[in-house]
């Protein structure tokens, strides 16, 4: 198999790391971003044998300037892009302030924005490439959840849009949107909102990070080129 060289944003944790970690199992040169958590970020260098960045990605000069690094790194240009950095600020709407939502669409939503817009020239160039979006069942919209199901939302459309801008130069443009996964933030929730939680979920359980890894591994293989502009929802069956 041809080794690709890929870049997952907020990729030191949960579901980034386990896509870092698959992308390394089947061969590819991979590199990962982080914000904050130094020793999450060792943790990944020493399991998974590669590198983590660490800058803001919802900061588009930041990410420009950070490219260069990345690509030094990778040995070339970014071909294959995961954009999962995400954070939640949850709280009913009418106390919701405007510096939450600002943090949540610009962490979410630019970010995707940013880094898409770094890489696309050069997949363009080399008539090769995919960007894969993580997204999530609570983009149909959830209580509590106003600015993260705007970012998840708008992640969509932005998907899409930018698939159908691309798909005649062999850069397919895709979105993974998971339910709820047994990551430390889900399972750190009181074991009563827990329950309630799997109880709505179809087959009687969480997901795990890795069965999300897995979609994202097809998406950028060769094979999975006819697929571009698809939601790939991926929830034990549960609608919101």
């Amino acid at each position: 198999m041809m080794s690709r060289r890929v870049l997952i944003t907020g990729g030191v944790k949960g579901l980034g790391k386990a896509i870092a970690k698959k992308f390394y199992e089947n061969g590819y040169t991979v590199a990962v971003t982080y914000n904050a958590d130094k020793s999450a970020a060792l943790e990944v260098e020493k399991s998974i044998v590669t590198k983590a960045f660490c800058w803001d990605v919802s900061d588009f000069s930041a990410c420009q300037s950070h490219l260069s690094m990345i690509e030094e790194y990778l040995g070339g240009n970014v071909e294959i892009l995961v954009n999962n950095a995400g954070i939640t600020k949850d709280k009913m709407f009418h106390k919701t302030d405007n510096s939450d939502w600002e943090l949540v669409l610009h962490t979410n939503l630019f970010s995707v924005f940013n880094m898409s817009r770094c890489v696309i020239q050069k997949m363009r160039d080399n008539k090769f490439g995919r960007i894969i979006n993580i997204s999530s069942v609570n983009a149909n919209g959830m209580l509590g959840q106003t600015n993260y199901s705007a970012s998840k939302a708008g992640i969509e459309g932005f998907t899409k849009a930018l698939a159908l801008e691309n798909a005649a130069l062999g850069i397919t443009v895709n979105a993974i949107a998971p339910g709820y996964l047994a990551t430390d933030m889900v399972m750190h929730m009181k074991p009563e909102d827990l329950q309630k939680v799997v109880s709505r979920i179809p087959v009687g359980r969480l997901g795990t990070p890795e069965e999300i890894a897995e979609i994202a591994a097809f998406l950028a293989k060769n094979s999975a080129g006819f697929i571009t502009g698809a939601v790939i929802g991926a929830n034990g069956g549960l609608r919101v």
